[in-house]
Protein backbone atom coordinates (compact mmCIF):
# COMPACT_ATOMS: atom_id res chain seq x y z
CA UNK A 1 0.00 0.00 0.00
CA UNK A 2 1.24 3.34 -1.43
CA UNK A 3 2.75 5.68 1.80
CA UNK A 4 1.14 8.69 0.13
CA UNK A 5 -1.45 9.76 -2.27
CA UNK A 6 0.56 12.56 -4.76
CA UNK A 7 4.32 12.62 -4.27
CA UNK A 8 5.93 15.84 -6.68
CA UNK A 9 9.64 15.20 -6.56
CA UNK A 10 12.35 17.23 -7.41
CA UNK A 11 10.79 20.75 -7.60
CA UNK A 12 12.04 24.31 -6.65
CA UNK A 13 9.94 25.06 -3.69
CA UNK A 14 8.51 28.26 -2.91
CA UNK A 15 6.47 27.26 -0.03
CA UNK A 16 4.40 31.02 -0.12
CA UNK A 17 5.61 32.04 3.15
CA UNK A 18 8.70 34.75 1.94
CA UNK A 19 11.02 31.98 2.65
CA UNK A 20 13.68 31.42 -0.15
CA UNK A 21 13.29 28.53 -2.18
CA UNK A 22 14.70 25.41 -2.05
CA UNK A 23 14.77 21.83 -3.78
CA UNK A 24 13.01 19.24 -2.61
CA UNK A 25 9.77 17.32 -2.80
CA UNK A 26 5.70 17.69 -1.93
CA UNK A 27 3.68 14.72 -0.53
CA UNK A 28 -0.09 14.75 -0.54
CA UNK A 29 -2.15 12.44 1.92
CA UNK A 30 -6.29 12.62 1.84
CA UNK A 31 -6.00 15.97 0.68
CA UNK A 32 -3.37 17.80 2.97
CA UNK A 33 0.17 18.10 2.82
CA UNK A 34 1.92 15.93 4.70
CA UNK A 35 5.85 16.11 4.00
CA UNK A 36 7.56 18.54 2.50
CA UNK A 37 11.96 18.52 1.84
CA UNK A 38 13.09 15.07 1.03
CA UNK A 39 10.24 12.40 1.28
CA UNK A 40 11.13 8.96 1.43
CA UNK A 41 8.15 6.46 0.08
CA UNK A 42 6.05 6.10 -2.65
CA UNK A 43 2.83 7.27 -3.94
CA UNK A 44 -0.02 6.35 -5.96
CA UNK A 45 0.95 9.66 -8.27
CA UNK A 46 4.26 10.87 -9.08
CA UNK A 47 4.62 13.90 -10.73
CA UNK A 48 8.48 14.92 -11.59
CA UNK A 49 8.79 18.55 -10.74
CA UNK A 50 12.33 18.67 -12.00
CA UNK A 51 12.97 21.98 -13.02
CA UNK A 52 9.72 23.72 -12.33
CA UNK A 53 8.27 25.70 -9.60
CA UNK A 54 6.64 24.53 -7.01
CA UNK A 55 3.97 26.97 -5.13
CA UNK A 56 0.31 26.67 -3.42
CA UNK A 57 -2.88 27.81 -5.13
CA UNK A 58 -3.65 31.18 -5.70
CA UNK A 59 -5.92 32.46 -3.07
CA UNK A 60 -7.65 35.65 -4.85
CA UNK A 61 -9.96 37.83 -2.26
CA UNK A 62 -11.84 40.28 -4.87
CA UNK A 63 -13.93 38.13 -7.29
CA UNK A 64 -17.17 38.09 -8.65
CA UNK A 65 -18.67 34.86 -9.20
CA UNK A 66 -21.56 34.91 -7.33
CA UNK A 67 -24.11 34.03 -9.60
CA UNK A 68 -21.53 32.04 -12.03
CA UNK A 69 -20.57 29.29 -8.90
CA UNK A 70 -24.53 28.30 -8.61
CA UNK A 71 -24.10 27.18 -12.43
CA UNK A 72 -20.45 26.49 -12.72
CA UNK A 73 -17.90 23.56 -11.75
CA UNK A 74 -14.93 24.77 -13.94
CA UNK A 75 -14.70 28.30 -12.72
CA UNK A 76 -13.09 29.78 -15.60
CA UNK A 77 -10.99 32.18 -15.96
CA UNK A 78 -9.79 32.44 -13.05
CA UNK A 79 -9.44 28.43 -12.20
CA UNK A 80 -7.33 28.54 -15.69
CA UNK A 81 -4.69 30.76 -14.21
CA UNK A 82 -3.81 28.43 -10.61
CA UNK A 83 -6.55 30.09 -8.72
CA UNK A 84 -7.45 27.32 -6.44
CA UNK A 85 -9.80 29.75 -3.83
CA UNK A 86 -11.36 32.76 -4.66
CA UNK A 87 -13.50 35.04 -2.32
CA UNK A 88 -16.87 36.65 -4.28
CA UNK A 89 -19.52 38.98 -3.20
CA UNK A 90 -17.20 42.24 -3.10
CA UNK A 91 -18.36 45.82 -3.65
CA UNK A 92 -21.57 45.21 -2.52
CA UNK A 93 -23.40 43.52 -5.14
CA UNK A 94 -24.53 39.60 -4.71
CA UNK A 95 -27.91 37.97 -4.75
CA UNK A 96 -28.72 37.08 -1.47
CA UNK A 97 -30.38 37.65 0.63
CA UNK A 98 -33.64 37.72 -2.30
CA UNK A 99 -36.76 38.49 -1.56
CA UNK A 100 -39.04 36.74 -4.67
CA UNK A 101 -40.28 39.81 -6.31
CA UNK A 102 -36.37 41.39 -6.02
CA UNK A 103 -34.25 38.83 -8.27
CA UNK A 104 -34.82 41.48 -11.27
CA UNK A 105 -33.80 44.16 -9.38
CA UNK A 106 -30.51 42.36 -7.93
CA UNK A 107 -29.60 41.17 -11.41
CA UNK A 108 -29.79 44.63 -13.26
CA UNK A 109 -27.90 46.04 -10.23
CA UNK A 110 -24.93 43.45 -11.12
CA UNK A 111 -25.19 43.59 -14.66
CA UNK A 112 -24.85 47.63 -14.43
CA UNK A 113 -22.13 47.34 -11.86
CA UNK A 114 -19.75 43.98 -13.13
CA UNK A 115 -21.30 43.99 -16.60
CA UNK A 116 -22.32 40.36 -16.16
CA UNK A 117 -25.01 39.70 -18.63
CA UNK A 118 -27.96 39.88 -17.22
CA UNK A 119 -29.68 37.23 -19.80
CA UNK A 120 -27.06 34.97 -18.33
CA UNK A 121 -27.86 35.30 -14.87
CA UNK A 122 -31.58 34.72 -15.33
CA UNK A 123 -30.99 31.89 -17.05
CA UNK A 124 -28.31 30.25 -15.31
CA UNK A 125 -29.28 30.90 -11.73
CA UNK A 126 -32.20 28.65 -10.29
CA UNK A 127 -33.06 30.94 -6.87
CA UNK A 128 -33.74 27.89 -4.93
CA UNK A 129 -32.75 30.45 -2.15
CA UNK A 130 -34.14 33.22 -0.20
CA UNK A 131 -32.05 34.11 3.09
CA UNK A 132 -28.02 34.66 2.51
CA UNK A 133 -28.01 30.77 4.83
CA UNK A 134 -30.14 29.36 2.22
CA UNK A 135 -27.39 30.97 -0.72
CA UNK A 136 -24.80 28.92 1.31
CA UNK A 137 -26.34 25.68 1.40
CA UNK A 138 -27.36 26.30 -2.36
CA UNK A 139 -23.55 27.53 -3.19
CA UNK A 140 -22.50 23.62 -1.10
CA UNK A 141 -24.79 21.49 -3.47
CA UNK A 142 -21.98 22.32 -6.27
CA UNK A 143 -18.66 20.45 -6.51
CA UNK A 144 -16.31 22.97 -8.10
CA UNK A 145 -12.59 23.16 -9.18
CA UNK A 146 -12.07 26.03 -6.54
CA UNK A 147 -13.16 26.65 -3.15
CA UNK A 148 -15.56 29.68 -2.66
CA UNK A 149 -16.15 32.11 -0.09
CA UNK A 150 -18.38 34.74 -0.28
CA UNK A 151 -19.16 38.20 1.73
CA UNK A 152 -23.08 39.65 2.39
CA UNK A 153 -23.37 42.00 -0.10
CA UNK A 154 -24.85 45.31 1.04
CA UNK A 155 -26.91 46.40 -2.05
CA UNK A 156 -29.36 42.68 -1.51
CA UNK A 157 -29.31 43.56 2.37
CA UNK A 158 -30.86 46.95 1.82
CA UNK A 159 -33.16 45.72 -1.33
CA UNK A 160 -34.51 43.22 1.59
CA UNK A 161 -35.14 45.44 4.05
CA UNK A 162 -36.37 48.73 2.30
CA UNK A 163 -38.17 46.80 -0.58
CA UNK A 164 -39.29 49.64 -2.96
CA UNK A 165 -38.03 52.64 -0.70
CA UNK A 166 -34.61 51.27 -1.71
CA UNK A 167 -33.07 54.36 -4.65
CA UNK A 168 -30.29 56.23 -4.10
CA UNK A 169 -30.50 59.06 -1.15
CA UNK A 170 -32.65 56.00 0.51
CA UNK A 171 -32.42 56.83 4.40
CA UNK A 172 -33.20 54.31 6.48
CA UNK A 173 -34.60 54.22 10.05
CA UNK A 174 -33.00 52.74 13.54
CA UNK A 175 -34.98 49.99 12.68
CA UNK A 176 -34.31 49.44 9.60
CA UNK A 177 -30.42 49.12 10.17
CA UNK A 178 -31.05 47.08 12.80
CA UNK A 179 -32.70 44.44 10.84
CA UNK A 180 -29.52 44.95 7.87
CA UNK A 181 -27.00 44.30 11.25
CA UNK A 182 -29.21 41.53 12.01
CA UNK A 183 -29.00 39.94 8.45
CA UNK A 184 -25.06 39.73 7.99
CA UNK A 185 -24.70 38.84 11.81
CA UNK A 186 -27.14 35.98 10.72
CA UNK A 187 -25.17 35.65 7.30
CA UNK A 188 -21.47 35.40 8.73
CA UNK A 189 -22.41 32.90 11.89
CA UNK A 190 -23.94 30.83 8.51
CA UNK A 191 -20.48 31.00 7.46
CA UNK A 192 -20.11 34.57 5.38
CA UNK A 193 -16.90 35.63 5.28
CA UNK A 194 -17.22 39.08 5.64
CA UNK A 195 -19.58 42.15 4.77
CA UNK A 196 -19.17 44.61 1.22
CA UNK A 197 -20.55 47.68 0.12
CA UNK A 198 -19.65 50.04 -2.73
CA UNK A 199 -19.70 54.31 -2.52
CA UNK A 200 -18.16 55.32 -5.77
CA UNK A 201 -19.88 56.76 -8.90
CA UNK A 202 -18.43 54.44 -11.16
CA UNK A 203 -20.76 52.01 -9.59
CA UNK A 204 -23.73 51.96 -11.52
CA UNK A 205 -27.15 49.64 -11.85
CA UNK A 206 -27.76 49.19 -15.62
CA UNK A 207 -30.20 52.10 -15.62
CA UNK A 208 -27.50 54.28 -14.21
CA UNK A 209 -28.42 55.09 -10.67
CA UNK A 210 -25.40 55.08 -7.96
CA UNK A 211 -25.70 51.53 -5.72
CA UNK A 212 -27.45 50.86 -2.42
CA UNK A 213 -24.55 52.18 -0.13
CA UNK A 214 -23.56 54.80 -2.03
CA UNK A 215 -25.17 57.15 0.28
CA UNK A 216 -25.20 55.25 3.45
CA UNK A 217 -24.38 57.29 6.68
CA UNK A 218 -20.84 55.82 8.44
CA UNK A 219 -23.72 54.91 11.26
CA UNK A 220 -25.37 52.95 9.47
CA UNK A 221 -22.07 51.07 8.29
CA UNK A 222 -20.35 50.84 12.06
CA UNK A 223 -23.95 49.22 12.74
CA UNK A 224 -23.31 46.76 10.47
CA UNK A 225 -19.88 46.18 11.38
CA UNK A 226 -20.37 45.85 14.66
CA UNK A 227 -22.96 43.18 13.85
CA UNK A 228 -20.03 41.23 12.55
CA UNK A 229 -18.00 42.30 15.89
CA UNK A 230 -20.84 40.18 17.70
CA UNK A 231 -19.70 37.09 15.84
CA UNK A 232 -15.86 37.59 16.58
CA UNK A 233 -14.78 37.40 12.75
CA UNK A 234 -15.44 39.02 9.15
CA UNK A 235 -13.54 41.14 6.97
CA UNK A 236 -15.72 44.37 5.67
CA UNK A 237 -14.81 45.21 2.20
CA UNK A 238 -15.48 48.60 0.52
CA UNK A 239 -15.16 50.26 -2.76
CA UNK A 240 -14.86 54.46 -2.19
CA UNK A 241 -14.16 57.26 -3.85
CA UNK A 242 -13.10 58.28 -0.64
CA UNK A 243 -14.13 61.76 -0.58
CA UNK A 244 -12.53 63.63 2.48
CA UNK A 245 -16.32 64.41 3.87
CA UNK A 246 -16.92 61.25 4.26
CA UNK A 247 -13.96 60.48 6.87
CA UNK A 248 -13.84 56.66 5.40
CA UNK A 249 -10.47 55.79 6.78
CA UNK A 250 -11.59 57.70 10.29
CA UNK A 251 -14.56 55.19 10.68
CA UNK A 252 -13.04 52.14 9.73
CA UNK A 253 -10.04 52.56 12.17
CA UNK A 254 -12.29 53.17 14.95
CA UNK A 255 -14.64 50.29 13.81
CA UNK A 256 -11.49 48.14 13.66
CA UNK A 257 -10.28 49.10 16.83
CA UNK A 258 -13.78 48.16 18.66
CA UNK A 259 -14.21 45.03 16.91
CA UNK A 260 -10.59 43.91 16.14
CA UNK A 261 -11.81 43.06 12.83
CA UNK A 262 -9.80 43.80 9.45
CA UNK A 263 -11.18 46.83 6.81
CA UNK A 264 -9.92 46.20 3.58
CA UNK A 265 -10.52 48.76 0.71
CA UNK A 266 -9.80 49.14 -2.91
CA UNK A 267 -6.19 51.31 -2.80
CA UNK A 268 -6.29 52.90 -6.96
CA UNK A 269 -5.03 55.82 -9.06
CA UNK A 270 -8.63 57.06 -10.00
CA UNK A 271 -9.88 59.88 -11.07
CA UNK A 272 -13.21 59.55 -9.19
CA UNK A 273 -10.83 59.97 -5.59
CA UNK A 274 -10.62 63.26 -4.26
CA UNK A 275 -7.27 61.35 -2.24
CA UNK A 276 -4.56 60.34 -4.00
CA UNK A 277 -2.69 57.13 -3.88
CA UNK A 278 -0.39 58.28 -1.25
CA UNK A 279 -2.86 60.08 1.08
CA UNK A 280 -5.07 57.12 0.31
CA UNK A 281 -2.21 54.70 2.14
CA UNK A 282 -0.99 57.93 4.83
CA UNK A 283 -4.65 57.85 6.34
CA UNK A 284 -4.64 54.02 6.69
CA UNK A 285 -0.94 53.78 8.27
CA UNK A 286 -2.17 56.59 10.61
CA UNK A 287 -5.17 54.77 12.02
CA UNK A 288 -3.34 51.24 11.86
CA UNK A 289 -0.51 53.29 13.53
CA UNK A 290 -3.39 53.80 16.33
CA UNK A 291 -4.39 50.25 16.84
CA UNK A 292 -6.64 49.86 13.48
CA UNK A 293 -6.40 46.57 10.95
CA UNK A 294 -6.74 48.24 7.77
CA UNK A 295 -6.04 46.37 4.20
CA UNK A 296 -5.39 48.04 1.06
CA UNK A 297 -6.09 45.81 -1.97
CA UNK A 298 -3.83 46.81 -4.84
CA UNK A 299 -4.10 45.65 -8.41
CA UNK A 300 -0.72 45.05 -10.25
CA UNK A 301 -1.47 46.48 -13.59
CA UNK A 302 -3.95 49.35 -14.79
CA UNK A 303 -7.18 48.64 -14.39
CA UNK A 304 -9.46 49.44 -17.23
CA UNK A 305 -11.28 48.58 -20.47
CA UNK A 306 -10.66 46.12 -23.04
CA UNK A 307 -12.14 47.17 -25.92
CA UNK A 308 -13.87 45.56 -29.14
CA UNK A 309 -16.32 45.96 -31.42
CA UNK A 310 -18.13 43.13 -30.00
CA UNK A 311 -17.37 44.12 -26.47
CA UNK A 312 -19.75 46.11 -24.04
CA UNK A 313 -17.30 49.04 -24.35
CA UNK A 314 -15.58 51.43 -27.76
CA UNK A 315 -14.25 54.55 -28.76
CA UNK A 316 -17.49 54.81 -31.55
CA UNK A 317 -20.32 53.60 -30.04
CA UNK A 318 -22.23 56.98 -29.44
CA UNK A 319 -21.46 57.77 -33.25
CA UNK A 320 -25.05 58.05 -34.87
CA UNK A 321 -23.68 55.63 -37.34
CA UNK A 322 -22.93 52.92 -35.09
CA UNK A 323 -26.05 53.39 -32.83
CA UNK A 324 -28.14 52.92 -36.07
CA UNK A 325 -25.89 49.38 -36.32
CA UNK A 326 -25.61 48.54 -32.91
CA UNK A 327 -28.69 46.42 -32.64
CA UNK A 328 -28.21 43.85 -35.44
CA UNK A 329 -26.03 40.53 -35.59
CA UNK A 330 -22.66 40.55 -35.20
CA UNK A 331 -22.41 39.25 -39.07
CA UNK A 332 -24.38 42.22 -40.59
CA UNK A 333 -22.40 45.01 -38.11
CA UNK A 334 -19.20 43.49 -39.18
CA UNK A 335 -20.41 43.99 -42.72
CA UNK A 336 -21.23 47.40 -42.27
CA UNK A 337 -18.05 48.16 -40.19
CA UNK A 338 -15.72 46.85 -43.01
CA UNK A 339 -17.40 49.01 -45.55
CA UNK A 340 -14.79 51.96 -46.66
CA UNK A 341 -18.52 54.33 -47.39
CA UNK A 342 -19.93 53.30 -43.57
CA UNK A 343 -16.00 53.81 -42.46
CA UNK A 344 -15.75 57.68 -43.93
CA UNK A 345 -19.30 58.50 -42.46
CA UNK A 346 -19.22 57.20 -39.08
CA UNK A 347 -15.33 58.91 -38.90
CA UNK A 348 -17.05 62.15 -40.12
CA UNK A 349 -19.51 62.09 -36.99
CA UNK A 350 -18.90 63.62 -33.50
CA UNK A 351 -19.86 61.19 -30.33
CA UNK A 352 -23.43 62.33 -29.07
CA UNK A 353 -22.93 62.49 -25.39
CA UNK A 354 -26.50 63.89 -24.43
CA UNK A 355 -27.82 60.79 -22.63
CA UNK A 356 -24.24 61.03 -20.74
CA UNK A 357 -24.56 60.80 -16.85
CA UNK A 358 -22.56 64.31 -16.13
CA UNK A 359 -20.89 62.33 -12.98
CA UNK A 360 -18.83 60.15 -15.71
CA UNK A 361 -18.83 62.27 -18.44
CA UNK A 362 -15.03 63.05 -18.41
CA UNK A 363 -14.46 59.18 -18.30
CA UNK A 364 -16.73 59.01 -21.60
CA UNK A 365 -14.96 61.13 -23.51
CA UNK A 366 -11.69 59.57 -22.68
CA UNK A 367 -12.90 56.65 -23.94
CA UNK A 368 -14.20 58.10 -27.35
CA UNK A 369 -11.39 59.88 -28.33
CA UNK A 370 -8.52 59.76 -25.49
CA UNK A 371 -5.84 58.52 -28.19
CA UNK A 372 -2.77 59.22 -25.72
CA UNK A 373 -4.12 57.05 -22.74
CA UNK A 374 -5.04 54.26 -25.60
CA UNK A 375 -3.08 51.63 -26.79
CA UNK A 376 -3.04 49.15 -29.18
CA UNK A 377 -3.05 45.30 -27.97
CA UNK A 378 0.01 43.70 -29.87
CA UNK A 379 0.40 39.75 -29.75
CA UNK A 380 3.05 40.02 -26.92
CA UNK A 381 1.33 43.16 -25.35
CA UNK A 382 2.57 43.71 -21.87
CA UNK A 383 0.13 45.73 -19.83
CA UNK A 384 2.62 48.68 -19.00
CA UNK A 385 3.32 50.20 -22.64
CA UNK A 386 5.37 53.84 -22.75
CA UNK A 387 4.03 56.33 -24.70
CA UNK A 388 5.09 55.84 -28.10
CA UNK A 389 3.13 52.83 -28.11
CA UNK A 390 -0.49 54.66 -27.62
CA UNK A 391 -2.78 55.03 -30.60
CA UNK A 392 -2.21 59.02 -31.01
CA UNK A 393 1.64 58.33 -31.50
CA UNK A 394 1.09 55.21 -33.61
CA UNK A 395 -1.45 57.12 -35.55
CA UNK A 396 0.79 60.03 -36.16
CA UNK A 397 3.75 58.28 -37.25
CA UNK A 398 1.42 56.63 -39.66
CA UNK A 399 0.42 59.84 -40.85
CA UNK A 400 -3.65 58.92 -39.92
CA UNK A 401 -5.93 60.65 -37.33
CA UNK A 402 -6.15 58.77 -33.77
CA UNK A 403 -10.34 57.91 -34.71
CA UNK A 404 -8.99 55.95 -37.95
CA UNK A 405 -6.25 54.17 -36.47
CA UNK A 406 -8.36 52.98 -34.05
CA UNK A 407 -11.13 52.20 -36.30
CA UNK A 408 -8.69 49.98 -38.67
CA UNK A 409 -7.39 48.79 -35.43
CA UNK A 410 -10.57 47.37 -34.16
CA UNK A 411 -11.27 45.82 -37.28
CA UNK A 412 -8.38 43.83 -37.99
CA UNK A 413 -8.47 39.95 -37.50
CA UNK A 414 -11.77 40.00 -39.18
CA UNK A 415 -13.26 42.80 -37.07
CA UNK A 416 -11.56 40.96 -33.96
CA UNK A 417 -8.35 43.70 -32.82
CA UNK A 418 -8.58 44.99 -28.98
CA UNK A 419 -7.52 48.86 -27.59
CA UNK A 420 -6.11 48.61 -24.07
CA UNK A 421 -7.68 51.78 -22.02
CA UNK A 422 -6.34 51.79 -18.77
CA UNK A 423 -8.56 53.86 -16.48
CA UNK A 424 -7.12 53.62 -13.54
CA UNK A 425 -3.40 52.67 -12.06
CA UNK A 426 -1.87 54.23 -14.67
CA UNK A 427 -1.87 58.11 -14.31
CA UNK A 428 1.72 58.29 -14.54
CA UNK A 429 2.08 56.14 -17.85
CA UNK A 430 4.14 53.18 -15.77
CA UNK A 431 3.30 51.30 -12.85
CA UNK A 432 6.71 52.32 -10.71
CA UNK A 433 4.50 53.37 -7.76
CA UNK A 434 3.72 50.12 -6.62
CA UNK A 435 7.08 48.88 -6.72
CA UNK A 436 7.27 49.83 -2.63
CA UNK A 437 3.67 48.41 -2.02
CA UNK A 438 5.01 45.00 -2.88
CA UNK A 439 7.31 44.66 0.36
CA UNK A 440 4.38 46.47 2.60
CA UNK A 441 2.40 44.03 5.10
CA UNK A 442 -0.43 46.28 4.78
CA UNK A 443 -1.92 45.71 1.40
CA UNK A 444 -2.52 42.55 -0.74
CA UNK A 445 -1.86 41.78 -4.55
CA UNK A 446 -5.91 41.56 -5.68
CA UNK A 447 -8.94 43.14 -7.65
CA UNK A 448 -8.97 41.00 -10.25
CA UNK A 449 -12.64 41.28 -10.20
CA UNK A 450 -12.95 37.32 -11.66
CA UNK A 451 -15.82 36.36 -13.21
CA UNK A 452 -16.50 40.29 -13.81
CA UNK A 453 -16.79 42.77 -16.60
CA UNK A 454 -17.22 40.46 -18.80
CA UNK A 455 -17.36 42.48 -21.77
CA UNK A 456 -14.46 44.89 -20.75
CA UNK A 457 -11.70 43.23 -19.05
CA UNK A 458 -9.87 40.26 -17.83
CA UNK A 459 -8.28 40.70 -14.79
CA UNK A 460 -8.91 37.28 -13.37
CA UNK A 461 -5.39 36.58 -15.22
CA UNK A 462 -3.85 38.67 -12.84
CA UNK A 463 -1.72 36.25 -10.98
CA UNK A 464 -0.22 35.16 -14.43
CA UNK A 465 0.75 38.26 -14.85
CA UNK A 466 2.00 38.31 -11.70
CA UNK A 467 4.74 35.75 -12.47
CA UNK A 468 4.99 36.50 -15.98
CA UNK A 469 5.33 40.70 -15.95
CA UNK A 470 6.39 41.46 -12.21
CA UNK A 471 8.54 38.62 -11.48
CA UNK A 472 10.13 37.39 -15.12
CA UNK A 473 10.22 40.29 -18.19
CA UNK A 474 9.41 43.63 -16.48
CA UNK A 475 12.03 46.07 -17.85
CA UNK A 476 10.90 49.55 -16.89
CA UNK A 477 11.32 49.51 -13.52
CA UNK A 478 12.14 46.68 -10.72
CA UNK A 479 10.99 43.62 -10.52
CA UNK A 480 9.78 41.44 -7.54
CA UNK A 481 11.10 38.61 -5.95
CA UNK A 482 8.83 35.16 -6.77
CA UNK A 483 9.29 34.48 -3.18
CA UNK A 484 7.54 37.00 -2.82
CA UNK A 485 4.99 37.20 -5.09
CA UNK A 486 3.93 33.85 -4.35
CA UNK A 487 3.27 34.84 -1.05
CA UNK A 488 1.62 38.00 -1.64
CA UNK A 489 -0.78 35.95 -3.56
CA UNK A 490 -0.83 32.86 -1.56
CA UNK A 491 -0.32 33.39 2.04
CA UNK A 492 -1.18 37.22 2.61
CA UNK A 493 -4.15 37.05 0.51
CA UNK A 494 -5.36 34.09 2.82
CA UNK A 495 -4.66 35.37 5.97
CA UNK A 496 -6.76 38.20 5.88
CA UNK A 497 -9.72 35.81 5.09
CA UNK A 498 -8.67 33.93 8.34
CA UNK A 499 -8.35 31.10 5.79
CA UNK A 500 -5.03 29.97 7.29
CA UNK A 501 -5.63 26.42 6.42
CA UNK A 502 -3.90 26.96 3.00
CA UNK A 503 -1.62 29.39 1.24
CA UNK A 504 1.73 27.69 2.86
CA UNK A 505 3.39 25.07 1.65
CA UNK A 506 3.86 22.74 4.80
CA UNK A 507 2.88 19.38 6.68
CA UNK A 508 -1.46 20.32 7.90
CA UNK A 509 -2.16 22.81 5.36
CA UNK A 510 -3.97 22.15 1.82
CA UNK A 511 -2.74 20.63 -0.67
CA UNK A 512 -3.60 23.24 -3.28
CA UNK A 513 -0.43 23.03 -5.33
CA UNK A 514 0.68 24.92 -8.23
CA UNK A 515 3.73 23.18 -10.49
CA UNK A 516 4.85 25.75 -12.67
CA UNK A 517 7.16 26.35 -15.97
CA UNK A 518 8.37 29.61 -15.11
CA UNK A 519 10.06 29.88 -18.68
CA UNK A 520 7.08 28.97 -20.32
CA UNK A 521 4.70 31.07 -17.85
CA UNK A 522 2.37 33.49 -20.57
CA UNK A 523 -0.68 34.86 -20.58
CA UNK A 524 -2.51 33.79 -24.04
CA UNK A 525 -4.43 36.27 -26.48
CA UNK A 526 -7.85 37.71 -25.22
CA UNK A 527 -10.79 36.42 -27.06
CA UNK A 528 -14.48 37.03 -26.73
CA UNK A 529 -16.30 34.14 -26.25
CA UNK A 530 -20.66 33.85 -26.17
CA UNK A 531 -20.51 30.45 -23.81
CA UNK A 532 -22.47 31.84 -21.20
CA UNK A 533 -26.01 30.49 -20.35
CA UNK A 534 -28.23 32.59 -23.19
CA UNK A 535 -25.46 32.97 -25.16
CA UNK A 536 -23.80 35.90 -23.01
CA UNK A 537 -20.17 37.28 -23.91
CA UNK A 538 -17.46 37.15 -22.04
CA UNK A 539 -13.47 38.12 -22.12
CA UNK A 540 -11.35 35.24 -21.61
CA UNK A 541 -7.55 34.74 -21.68
CA UNK A 542 -5.94 31.50 -21.28
CA UNK A 543 -2.49 31.11 -19.80
CA UNK A 544 0.97 28.78 -20.55
CA UNK A 545 3.17 27.59 -17.97
CA UNK A 546 0.63 25.85 -15.14
CA UNK A 547 1.95 22.11 -15.99
CA UNK A 548 -0.80 21.17 -13.13
CA UNK A 549 -2.72 22.50 -10.61
CA UNK A 550 -3.86 20.40 -7.72
CA UNK A 551 -6.68 21.24 -5.47
CA UNK A 552 -6.78 19.48 -2.02
CA UNK A 553 -4.68 16.80 -3.20
CA UNK A 554 -6.61 16.34 -6.74
CA UNK A 555 -5.27 17.49 -10.29
CA UNK A 556 -7.71 20.07 -11.46
CA UNK A 557 -5.65 20.96 -14.54
CA UNK A 558 -2.93 19.33 -16.28
CA UNK A 559 -1.30 21.65 -19.16
CA UNK A 560 -4.09 23.93 -18.56
CA UNK A 561 -6.86 21.50 -19.58
CA UNK A 562 -8.92 21.14 -16.81
CA UNK A 563 -9.50 17.30 -16.06
CA UNK A 564 -12.55 17.00 -15.03
CA UNK A 565 -12.36 16.84 -11.38
CA UNK A 566 -14.25 19.19 -8.88
CA UNK A 567 -12.84 18.46 -5.37
CA UNK A 568 -13.64 22.26 -4.31
CA UNK A 569 -16.33 23.12 -2.14
CA UNK A 570 -17.85 26.02 0.05
CA UNK A 571 -15.92 27.95 2.36
CA UNK A 572 -17.95 28.84 5.74
CA UNK A 573 -15.89 30.87 8.02
CA UNK A 574 -12.25 30.98 9.25
CA UNK A 575 -9.88 28.21 8.72
CA UNK A 576 -7.07 26.61 10.51
CA UNK A 577 -4.50 23.85 9.36
CA UNK A 578 -4.34 21.02 12.25
CA UNK A 579 -0.58 20.90 12.16
CA UNK A 580 0.02 17.63 14.54
CA UNK A 581 -2.83 15.34 12.89
CA UNK A 582 -1.36 15.87 9.21
CA UNK A 583 2.16 15.36 10.33
CA UNK A 584 1.53 12.25 11.92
Amino acid sequence: MATYDLIIRNGTIVDGSGAPRFTGDVAVKDGLIAAVGTVHGDADEVIDAGGKVVAPGWVDVHTHYDGQATWDAEMAPSSWHGVTTVVMGNCGVGFAPAAPDRHEWLIRLMEGVEDIPGTALAEGMKWNWETFPEYLDALEEMPRTVDVGTHVPHGAVRAYVLGDRERPGAVPTADDIRKMADIVEEGVRAGALGFSTSRTVLHRDIDGEVVPGTTATKEELIEIGRAMGRVGYGVFEIASDMRREWDEFGWMGALSRETGLPCTFAALQSIAKEQSLNEQIANMRAENDNGANIVAQIALRGNGIVMAWQGTVHPFRLRPSFKAIADLPWDQQKARLLDPAFKAQLLAEESDYSDVNQDIIGLIMVVCGGWAMQYEMDPDFNYEPQADESIAARAAAAGVSGDEYAYDLLCRDDGRGFIYLPILNYADGNLDFLEALQDSEDTVNSLSDGGAHCGTICDAASPTFMLQHWVRDRKRGQKISLENAIKRQCRDTARLYGLDDRGILAPGYLADINVIDMDRIKLGKPWLAFDLPAGGKRLLQRAQGYDFTIKGGVVTFKDGQWTGETPGGLIRGPQRADMAEAAE
